[in-house]
């Protein structure tokens, strides 16, 4: 492995599992220490334990501004300043249109567009010139897809985001991308989509299957890399072709 990330500080939401962890193990292996941030303890040390020295976990919500502040406060005292966000938190849920919920609406669009927004902009006084944030998409935010119109509004929502932000911060040194799975095995993808209608899913892709974790986390540490130092506004597709054809 490489160290094109060495000495450098990332902060992952949804980092405990999934591609979160995906793209934690793919940073630690490429030098940076990693700040894992997400809700749910127990997967959270899990995945400190398999990452050894180089992480440390912090628990928090993106939907509570305390405890983003908290976060990166830590960041702060701990490192001096932050390289890499990876605003990799999100969730989602199944409605068809007649069926949807202000309940529905808030849940998904809070986690995903407004937990989204602060991560990135909470972050923003530690960063400097050179730094990288990451911003996890979806191929569904191109695409039409049955009773998940909200959800694919908040990935087509985050994708204008890194259009807008890109040009928020000219001068900056400052990059931000969006990185868009497919269909990837995670513990979420799982939940929501349930393992056979994924499978279905996957085997429908020109490459015949699901994605790996470990495969969209590459791509993340190119993204934070200085191999992707031209790159910002743009979006990259993990997603075996799925949105492609």
């Amino acid at each position: 492995m490489s160290s094109k990330l060495q000495g450098k500080t990332a902060v992952v939401t949804g980092g405990g599992t999934g591609i979160g962890l995906g793209a934690a193990k793919r940073f630690v292996a490429e030098g940076a220490f990693v700040y894992l941030f997400g809700r749910r303890q127990k997967q959270l040390e899990s995945a400190v334990a398999e990452l050894g020295t180089s992480a440390r976990a912090i628990p928090g919500s993106v939907t509570d501004l305390a405890d983003l502040d908290r976060l990166y406060q830590t960041v702060k005292t701990e490192r001096g300043g932050l390289d890499i966000v990876f605003a990799n938190a999100g969730t989602g849920l199944f409605a068809p249109l007649g069926k949807i919920t202000p309940e529905h609406y808030d849940q998904i669009f809070d986690v995903n567009v407004k937990g989204l927004i602060f991560t990135v902009q909470k972050a923003l006084p530690l960063m400097k010139a050179g730094s990288s944030i990451i911003l996890t998409g979806s191929s569904t935010g191109v695409m039409g897809t049955p009773q998940f119109s909200v959800y694919s509004a908040t990935k087509a929502a985050v994708r204008n985001l890194a259009r807008s932000w890109a040009q928020d911060l000219r001068g900056t040194g400052i990059r931000v991308n969006v990185l868009s799975p497919g269909p990837t095995r995670t513990e979420l993808a799982i939940e929501v989509v349930g393992e056979e209608a994924l499978t279905t899913i996957g085997a429908a892709t020109p490459l015949g299957r699901m994605g790996d974790p470990m495969e969209t986390g590459a791509v993340a540490a190119f993204l934070a890399s200085s191999d992707s130092s031209f790159m910002t506004g743009g979006e990259v597709f993990v997603d075996g072709g799925l949105a492609q054809i």
